[in-house]
């Protein structure tokens, strides 16, 4: 694919999915801004790609700063074409009975609000200028009940919804909303998940999960039409079928 001239905002950018993600799209022409709270990691992966990328440290659970975040990526670049909801977190993983509330409502507020406050801050400006792509990483978490993870399947759950609620309003507007289910990535979460001990998905060997570079090429797949089928719903990179579409082997 060829995303000459289009610009992509990417959260949860400073590491895994996130980074190589920016790399690919970066690679297929993209200007790419990166979103993260980790100043450091961002600006260091912006100079590695060089000018086509501006870092922006942004906490995604505060609407003002999502906001801020996606005007400065305008700003810069003259536009925002695609969003890619990619941040989320699962530490503290924990039963209901022990979970500490606060840290429960963190979670939430990253990876259930993060999600609303991206939709919220690319959309205006996107039906403004006749559409846009809106990708959010789902997770098998949003279909079943998992162990110790009543924050992160009940995030998943909501923010699965969303893409579906911002289908249903904007399709016809030019909206492109679609979610992924990656299934399990070798990237830091599953360190964490790996350290917790807790479920059958801590039990797994690191060979079972599939690299972070195989769901940024899904991601960029599903900004191209052959994708549009699957517009307010979401994908699953378990599925062969979807694998042999994305090219990945």
């Amino acid at each position: 694919m060829n995303l000459s001239g289009k610009t992509v905002l990417i959260t949860g950018a400073s590491r895994g999915i996130g980074a190589e993600a920016a790399r690919i799209f970066a690679n297929a022409g993209a200007n790419v801004a990166l979103v993260a709270r980790s100043s450091e990691a961002i600006a260091e992966l912006a100079g590695e790609i060089g000018e086509q990328a501006i870092a922006i440290p942004c906490d995604i659970a505060r609407y003002w700063e999502v906001s801020q975040a996606v005007e400065a990526c305008i700003k810069t670049f003259g536009g925002l074409d695609i969003l890619i909801n990619n941040a989320g977190v699962i530490e503290p993983v924990a039963h209901m009975a022990e979970a500490d509330p606060d840290a429960w409502g963190q979670v939430i507020d990253i990876n259930l609000k993060g999600v609303f406050n991206g939709f919220r801050a690319a959309l205006p400006g996107m039906l403004e200028n006749g559409g846009g792509t809106v990708l959010t990483i789902g997770s098998g978490a949003a279909h079943g009940p998992v162990e110790a993870w009543s924050h992160y399947c009940s995030s998943k759950a909501g923010a699965l919804m969303l893409t579906k609620m911002a289908d249903k309003e904007y399709r016809n507007k030019g909206i492109r909303a679609i979610s992924l289910s990656p299934g399990t990535v070798a990237t830091q979460m599953q360190r964490e998940i790996k350290a917790s001990g807790i479920n059958p998905v801590s039990q797994l060997d690191w060979s079972d999960h599939i690299p972070p570079e195989w769901v940024a090429k899904a991601l960029l797949w599903l900004c191209s039409p052959e994708a549009d089928e699957h517009m307010g719903g979401e994908i699953a990179l378990r599925d062969e079928g979807i694998r042999k579409q994305v090219g990945l082997v």
